[in-house]
């Protein structure tokens, strides 16, 4: 089976709204739903685990029900951070699915991810036991050096992550089996792929582009916005 986690267990306090981020509403629908639909909707998923905000736990369930995401079985609390919010999603399937399962990491606010990203984490998963889409950096970069750059970096060097991120479910529990034991988990940035480099693992990357990018500002909320409209007016067509 393919199983996403949808980490919806933040505030998003840079968007600067009244609620969590992956609530916000976009044309009368929360992002969070808008996440879960990019799943609900594929063909190679087979379940879908939520791990949310305990606060809107509730609201979650009833969202769930009024759009018809029945491949919605597991609904979890997050954690203090992303990664423990992973962990916690990770450790509520132990028992529920198989070692070779592939379960997917992927953030609530994140609903700009297309089909064949997700297809194609699954395939390099399938063959390498884990996956993570990637591209390389679009835009000059340079180094920040306080209030000015001395210097240019290779963007040919360097890949940005985004998601989802994807693991055979043997590969990651026995990962934070091991990186709890080390007391790893706190000694980086809360990210899996952070957790990963710490650890020595290798990443193995899959497709992905410009667009799919998590919502952080407000600004980004603007551009899902318009995100929909396009797409909206292109099916009407």
């Amino acid at each position: 089976m393919n199983i996403p986690i949808i980490l919806a267990g933040g505030v998003g306090s840079r968007v600067g709204a009244d609620r969590p981020k992956q609530f916000i509403e976009i044309l009368g629908k929360p992002v969070l739903v808008y996440t879960i639909e990019a799943f609900q909707n594929h063909p190679e998923i087979d379940a879908i685990e939520v791990v949310c905000i305990e606060s809107h736990i509730d609201y979650l369930k009833g969202l769930v029900d009024e759009y018809g995401l029945d491949k919605v079985k597991w609904i979890t609390p997050g954690g203090k951070d992303f990664q423990h919010s992973v962990i916690n999603g990770v450790y509520n399937l132990k028992g529920k699915i198989s070692d070779d399962d592939i379960v997917m990491v992927h953030y609530g606010a994140s609903p700009f991810v297309s089909p064949d990203i997700i297809s194609d984490a699954i395939r390099v998963c399938e063959l390498k036991g884990n996956s993570s889409p990637a591209i390389s950096s679009p835009l000059l970069l340079g180094s920040n050096d306080g209030d000015k750059s001395l210097n240019w970096i290779d963007r040919d060097q360097v890949m940005i992550h985004n998601c989802p991120q994807c693991f055979k479910f043997s590969y990651v529990t026995q990962m934070f089996d091991e990186a709890i034991e080390k007391d790893l988990i706190d000694k980086v940035e809360p990210h899996t792929t952070t957790l990963m480099y710490l650890m020595g693992r290798e990443i193995y990357l899959s497709k992905s582009n410009q667009i799919n990018i998590k919502i952080t500002t407000k600004e980004d909320l603007e551009l899902f916005k318009g995100f929909v409209l396009a797409k909206n007016l292109n099916e009407d067509d």
